[in-house]
């Protein structure tokens, strides 16, 4: 059974891309460990929780400039040890599919032409 793909973006259909995409991640060989080190690997615990909802944030910060979002997405990248320019292209290949599984296409493209803006930057900020 398919779902309906939204054409709206809202805070619901953010969580629901958020909750989408992160599974995801974890199952991914390249990109998952960087995620399982931080947060281990039950992403029900409660650490993982309050990432999801950080990160739910920052992309309702970003999509509709919601202010529940206070935090520094850059400055935990710097932390993140053997971290490259292949993890951050596989992190949006991920993020591209959760994209096209939660929005029709015209509404999905603002995520992905956001994505890849700031995977860029941090990318040339963490100097890969």
């Amino acid at each position: 059974m398919q779902t309906e793909l939204a054409n709206t973006i809202n805070d619901e259909t953010i969580e629901k891309l958020v909750r989408t995409f992160y599974p995801m991640v974890l199952e991914d060989t390249l990109v998952g460990p960087f995620f399982v080190e931080k947060l281990g690997d039950d992403i029900n615990s409660e650490v993982w929780e309050e990432h999801l909802v950080l990160i739910s944030q920052f992309w309702a910060f970003v999509a509709l400039g919601d202010e529940r979002y206070n935090g520094r997405p850059m400055a935990p990248h710097f932390e993140i040890e053997g971290i490259s320019r292949k993890a951050f292209e596989q992190w949006l290949k991920l993020f591209y599919e959760a994209i096209d599984k939660v929005y029709i296409p015209r509404s999905g493209e603002f995520f992905k032409l956001k994505s890849t803006d700031i995977a860029s930057n941090f990318m040339r900020n963490l100097g890969i």
